[in-house]
Formats: structure tokens, C-alpha cells, sequence
């Protein structure tokens, strides 16, 4: 019987397209990926099953941390490519407005047999057309820029990465590797990619969305005439949070309030007031203090109410976030001093 081989004898090949002014990890996280599960194939005896590849605009494009990169010259836009990943970072806004550049990237997308972008670098997709009618994700701090610029794009600003069709997008930076394991999931398998996750000692597909790195990203977009209000709960988290109060709060009836409260936002109230406890509880949480003591200076009620809530939210625990978020002290091995 015939062999027959477990990956192509040729490589995919994969470009991560950079540029001036690009995020460093928008472009080494995702390389590393593809580049392990190729030193993973290699040590099995297989073929290697990747061929990544830094293309950029320029032979050597310095990175915003100031390291220049070396790169391939863009290819003709229609020759083979099986992976197409788009970096993010300062300099992505430049080519946004440079129409030679849009149209090279959407007929390489066209060419390609999937298209990603990393970080901002869907700004870079938003712009040339890719993203339009498309759920999306971008990194939590450019959401509101990202929504007011490609409204028919249907951003959703929690998820690690979005897939639509052969169109993916990731959150912020090192959203980038999350992206990448998931592409040799899709290529390799499970068992694979987990091999890949272990060698870089991440996450296979990380707990939570990007909402436990971010603000309360739903309250701060599009709700300025409650800022004041928003306040003012901050300050009052653990005293009477009622329809009644908050309505006295910002000078209006209870019925007023509510129906104003609710076009602003797109939420209810007691939505609202949730989302600030919560975004207090993950400072205070962020500072090391107790689940316990965080509950009731948050006004909670009880740890099960304000677990319930981080669930609700944020897709982890308080004590996890806890864990993940109060310092690096506390995943650190002690070593003794020397004597």
C-alpha cells in the first residue's frame, strides 16, 4: 500500500505582510507559531509543513520598538499563497491611505486561500473592503476609532479572534499567537497545535475574552451624557444603586431615565451599574485584595453574585483573574539568597 504523507510535500506558504512603524509582535507572534510547528514536524521526520515569510513595502522596515526588520519585496499580488496575515500597528493608518496598497491587498486576499489581520491590522482589511458586512475584532483601545470609521463592519470587541468565512481577525497583539495556533489547529490538527502552545508556554485558546485586559468598553462608547452618572456609581458602589436613585442621581424621572439610559447605552441600568462593579472589582482584584473583602466594597452582595457577574462579563472567575492579574510576585519562584 502506498504512504500516503500526513502533511503536503509543499509547504503552505505564509506572508505576514509589515511596514513601517509595525507592531513587533504583531509580526514575531504569529512567525514563531508557524515556525515551531515546523521545528516540531522536523524533529518527527516529517516535512516541514509551513513556509513563513516577512513581506513589506520596503526591503527593511523599522518596528515601533525601533528594531528593523528584513524583508521580501511584495509579491506580484496574484501569485500563490496559501496564508495572507496583515500586522497592526501606528504605521497601519499610512497605508490605509495609499490606493496602490489597497488595491495590491485585496487581490492578494482574493489570491489567497484565507486572510488575517492582527491587532489594528484590521483597519488595513477595513479599508480595502474585506471586513464589509463581516463580524470583526480589533484591539479594545482603537473599538470606538474602528466602529466610527467602517460602520458597515460588524465589530464585536470581546473575542480573542473572529472568523468569518476565510477572513480572520485578532485582538490586540499578542492576540496574534492565539490567531496563529488556531490556523494550524484548522491545518494540523488539535494534538498539534497543543504541541506548538506547549513549546511556547501560552495558552492553547486562552480563557476569556479581551474584555478582562480592556475598560468596560460598552459604557465608554457612545455614553457621554451619563459620564457623570458613571461617576457618581463609582463613588456610591456599595449604597442603594436603584432605578430610584440612579434616576435622582442624574436629575430625572424613573421613566425618563430609563428609556434615555437605555438608547445611550444599548443596556439597562442595572446592566450599567454591574459592568462598574465589575470594572472596580478587577482594579481592586489587580491590587491583590481578598475575592471576599472585593464583594462587598463593590457592593456585590456575595461572592456568588460578583463570580456570576465576571462570568457573565468577563468569561472568568474573580479568583482567576485574581490569579492571572494581581502580579508577577505571584507566579514566581522563590529562590534563596545566596549565603
Amino acid at each position: 500500500m502506498l504512504k500516503i504523507p500526513r502533511f503536503p510535500p509543499n509547504p503552505r506558504r505564509v506572508e505576514i505582510l509589515a511596514f513601517p512603524d509595525v507592531q513587533l509582535l504583531d509580526v514575531a507572534g504569529p512567525l514563531q507559531v508557524f515556525a515551531s510547528a515546523n521545528m516540531l514536524a522536523k524533529e518527527r521526520g516529517e516535512a516541514q509543513p509551513y513556509d513563513p515569510v516577512v513581506v513589506a513595502p520596503e526591503p527593511v522596515v523599522t518596528s515601533s520598538a525601533q528594531l528593523p526588520l528584513v524583508a521580501h519585496p511584495l509579491p506580484v499580488p496574484d501569485a500563490p499563497v496559501d496564508t495572507f496575515i496583515v500586522a497592526g500597528g501606528f504605521g497601519v493608518h499610512r497605508l490605509c491611505a495609499q490606493d496602490e496598497m489597497l488595491r495590491w491587498l485585496r487581490t492578494r486576499a482574493k489570491t489567497a486561500r484565507r486572510t488575517a489581520s492582527v491587532c489594528t491590522g484590521a483597519f488595513l482589511l477595513g479599508a480595502a473592503g474585506l471586513l464589509d458586512g463581516k463580524p470583526a475584532v480589533t484591539h479594545w483601545r482603537h473599538c470606538a476609532e474602528f466602529a466610527a470609521r467602517f460602520p458597515d463592519v460588524r465589530l464585536d470587541p470581546d473575542p480573542i479572534f473572529v472568523r468569518a468565512e476565510n477572513i480572520w481577525t485578532s485582538a490586540g497583539v499578542t492576540a496574534g499567537i492565539d490567531l496563529a495556533l488556531a490556523l494550524v489547529e484548522a491545518d494540523l490538527g488539535h494534538a498539534r497545535a497543543l504541541a506548538v502552545a506547549r513549546q511556547l508556554v501560552v495558552f492553547l485558546k486562552r480563557p476569556g475574552g479581551q474584555a478582562q485586559f480592556s475598560a468596560a468598553l460598552a459604557l465608554q462608547q457612545e455614553a457621554a451624557p451619563f459620564a457623570a452618572l458613571h461617576a457618581w456609581i463609582a463613588d456610591h458602589l456599595d449604597d442603594d444603586l436603584s432605578i430610584g436613585a440612579l434616576a435622582c442621581a442624574a436629575k430625572m424621572s424613573e421613566r425618563s431615565f430609563m428609556r434615555h439610559y437605555r438608547q445611550m447605552t444599548g443596556e439597562t441600568p442595572a446592566r450599567g451599574v454591574e459592568r462598574i462593579r465589575v470594572e472596580s472589582a478587577r482594579f481592586m482584584l489587580e491590587q491583590d485584595l481578598a475575592v471576599k473583602r472585593v464583594a462587598a466594597r463593590c457592593g456585590f452582595g456575595s461572592e456568588e453574585t460578583m463570580r456570576r457577574a465576571f462570568l457573565r462579563l468577563l468569561n472568568v472567575t474573580p479568583a482567576a483573574y485574581r490569579e492571572r492579574f494581581a502580579g508577577s510576585n505571584r507566579n514566581a519562584r522563590a529562590v534563596p539568597a545566596p549565603v
